[in-house]
């Protein structure tokens, strides 16, 4: 039986036409030779695997992805570093924490590996599937459903003057909000895409669609009231209109309308007008309102440039309230100094620049959305709390990403991390024109042969080609009959098999050396060429 197949190009990679799909490469290939031979097991085969896994991958979706995954386990990583550091003193000496120094840190490792777990699970699953797959409405229901019942007694809890949290078992509390920002972010970039790119939508469809996917929620949450996690969704939503193309006469009007919104909200509340009033001088209301904006401006003069030493703060000792939580860059200040801080501030940069690389390379609209509604909830976030902790904007009460302690921000934080790398894994290369000629190319084997049909194998040391050469010399003289032409053809295009004892005359003397090498001789050297037949120097004519 013939074998056929036709060749696709996605993201670097081929996929058989029955297994292949719009966006998406399909898993059944030919098995490269090495596996074929017997691939090494144990660790060396995991490390080969995973060479092949990483190397083939075009460049420009790998890098960013490897890059983006390396800064958020550095800052992970460093994150649980400085909660132990900025927590220790203060369960040490909680009798209700068991005065265990490393009650929190233990925690946030539970909730790093339970959000680890889920964004792996979340970058293998392609974002289609919650930007206009089955799962967008049931993930919007959910999500509606969730923030309602922070309302509600049955689960709901109120902290600070706010019902923003939920209790769950086995869990604690959970902050609904903070999940719901990528569902938004999810939904709107769906919404985009079929208004801006596949056109299946009018104008009056796409503000339908937009209030239900990102209004409503937003309300939900304004309502509790959680205004830092507004003003963060509200500048993503932003950003992702403006890369989606959208009227800048109407991106500007809702702009100013937002801002005016959130202005009007934060005076009308006392405790929000308050802080923008702490804001400006701190020290006017030193042992209430401001007392802890002052200790975390006491905390950076302290740090000078590089800081006391990590686990040497003084500030942790009960002097900064929420020091382990939203004033832990406070605490980086003073441990770590300015170039900690800069440090830091650097690695999220990072971040930023690896998401918009990713959105740049992602094979639609609504992938691109994504990336780019994703990285700016890090980035905005990161600077709504940094910018708070030093003093020139109102505390918003937002944990920083990655560094903060809090089960529902680093599993959140973990999320957004696997949508990006979601977006990353199933973007693919563009077709060209050669894509679509090779599409018609065919493989066709001989039926009675059915190892004919050999595929290129791996690099040989120099040392076992010898024996290979000798070993195929001697079945060619060793056998009685000639060997018959290569079967292999290219269909639609190419040279077809050569048949009847045909041959291509050779150009040039073929020649074998000692080792058995055969070697065309193409005559004089370059330079004897140039030269010619005089040995006396060329002149002008």
């Amino acid at each position: 039986m013939a074998v056929t197949g036709t060749y696709q190009r996605d993201a670097g990679r081929f996929a058989a036409p029955s297994q292949a799909r719009s966006g998406q490469a399909g898993v059944s290939r030919p098995r490269p030779a090495a596996r074929r031979r017997g691939e090494k097991g144990g660790v060396g085969g995991a490390v080969q695997r995973t060479e092949r896994k990483i190397f083939g991958v075009p460049e420009r979706f790998m890098r960013p992805r490897l890059i983006l995954i390396a800064t958020v386990v550095l800052l992970t990583a460093f994150g649980c570093l400085m909660i132990y550091s900025a927590s220790s003193i203060s369960s040490l000496t909680s009798d209700v924490l068991g005065n265990d120094p490393a009650y929190y840190l233990k925690k946030q490792l539970q909730f790093i590996a339970l959000g680890g777990a889920v964004a792996f699970v979340l970058a293998k699953v392609d974002y289609h599937e919650f930007t206009n797959g089955r799962a967008s409405m049931p993930m919007w229901a959910a999500m509606v459903v969730v923030l309602v019942l922070v309302f509600t007694p049955i689960a709901g809890q109120s902290t600070y003057g706010a019902s923003r949290w939920i209790n769950l078992p086995l869990i604690g509390k959970l902050q609904p909000s903070e999940f719901a920002k990528i569902g938004i972010v999810w939904l709107a970039a769906g919404v985009c895409q079929q208004r801006f790119d596949d056109g299946t939508i009018d104008d009056a469809q796409f503000v339908k669609n937009g209030v239900l996917a990102a209004v409503v929620p937003l309300a939900l949450i304004v309502v509790q009231p959680d205004k830092g996690t507004t003003m963060v969704i509200g500048v993503a939503l932003l950003a992702m209109l403006f890369f989606a193309g959208f009227d800048r006469k109407y991106l500007v009007f809702i702009s100013v309308v937002a801002l005016a919104g959130m202005v009007f909200l934060s005076v009308k509340d006392s405790y929000s007008l308050r802080r923008i009033q702490i804001m400006f001088d701190p020290f006017q209301d030193y042992y209430n309102d401001g007392y802890q904006l002052a200790q975390g401006q006491y905390a950076f003069g302290s740090g000078g440039l590089f800081g006391v030493g990590i686990g040497m703060s003084r500030m942790k000792y009960s002097y900064l309230p929420m020091a382990h939580n939203d004033f832990i860059f406070a605490i980086i200040g003073e441990e770590c100094g300015l170039v900690g801080t800069l440090g830091v501030l650097a690695a999220f940069g990072v971040i930023a620049w690896q998401g918009m690389k990713i959105a740049r390379c992602a094979s639609d609209l609504s992938g691109r959305l994504v990336a780019v509604g994703c990285t700016s909830l890090l980035a905005f976030q990161t600077l709504l709390n940094v910018c708070g902790v030093i003093g020139i904007f109102p505390l918003s009460g937002k944990p920083i990403p990655f560094l903060s302690y809090g089960g529902s921000s680093i599993m959140a934080s973990l999320l957004i991390v696997g949508a990006l790398v979601s977006v990353s894994v199933h973007s693919s290369l563009p077709e060209t024109v050669h894509d679509r000629t090779r599409r018609t190319w065919q493989q066709v084997a001989d039926e009675s042969d059915p190892g004919s049909l050999t595929f290129v194998s791996d690099a040989r040391p120099r040392s076992a080609r010898g024996a290979v050469r000798q070993e195929a010399q001697g079945r060619g003289a060793g056998s009685a009959q000639p060997q018959a032409p290569s079967p292999f053809r290219v269909v639609a295009g190419g040279a077809q098999g050569r048949s009847g004892g045909q041959t291509r005359p050779q150009r040039g003397r073929v020649t074998t050396d000692a080792n058995g090498r055969r070697r065309i001789d193409l005559g004089p050297s370059a330079s004897d060429r140039l030269r010619g037949g005089s040995d006396g120097p060329r002149t002008r004519r």
